[in-house]
């Protein structure tokens, strides 16, 4: 049976209400059968030096989508162990669901970096791109990068609206470094298990 596979990839470090929101408006705006969220292991594109390891990763994304029984938690990238890439993860999922529709779902950021990704003229074959909108993103310069990737990759891009949340993952961890509270911006078990793991530093 053909199904919607949506797919979250980032490092979620750590993961906040900004990526459950995007997730959800996504599932709910294409009707998707699920979300996969997928912690990246060797991030190309990310500086490590402040990235909490796989497992914890792996642990807080757990907390965050358990109530929720459209969102998957997927390993694969962390299990690998080595550089990875989404077209590598893509071509996974395609065996793995053969029949399925997949959509992989990005802010409006990433959207402006898509033809940088490794081999991206294949990517855009393998799935569709939900675009959620990022707080300080001009829309009209997505939208007109959306077009130049049909026409030069004959990539699909679907965009979904929604409540712009200036929540970012960086701020979060700049928040921990500072002492303040971080409350309401990620689930509450996420927030216990920073502060029992005494991530990104935070002196509690």
């Amino acid at each position: 049976m053909c199904q919607k596979t949506g797919i979250l990839g980032g490092t979620f470090n750590p993961i906040h209400t900004g990526h459950l929101f995007a997730a959800e408006a996504a599932r709910d705006a294409f009707d998707l059968n699920q979300v996969l969220f997928i912690p990246t292991g060797d991030p190309p594109h990310k500086e490590s030096s402040r990235l909490a390891s796989g497992e914890d990763r792996i642990q807080m994304i757990q907390k965050a989508v358990c109530d929720n029984p459209a969102f998957k938690l997927d390993t694969r990238e962390v299990e690998r162990k080595r550089t990875t890439y989404t077209i590598d993860t893509l071509k996974e999922l395609k065996e793995q669901y053969p029949h399925d529709e997949l959509y992989f779902i990005i802010g409006g950021d990433t959207l402006l970096k898509l033809r940088t990704w490794r081999d991206f003229s294949s990517v855009a074959g393998l799935c569709d791109f939900i675009v959620y909108g990022r707080f300080g993103y001009n829309i009209r310069e997505q939208e007109e990068e959306a077009i130049r990737l049909q026409q030069s990759f004959r990539a699909k891009i679907h965009f979904v609206a929604g409540p712009y949340l200036d929540v970012s993952s960086n701020d979060i961890r700049n928040r921990l470094e500072k002492n303040q509270t971080i409350r309401y911006l990620l689930p509450d078990e996420v927030v216990i298990y920073i502060k029992e793991h005494n991530l990104y530093k935070g002196d509690w």
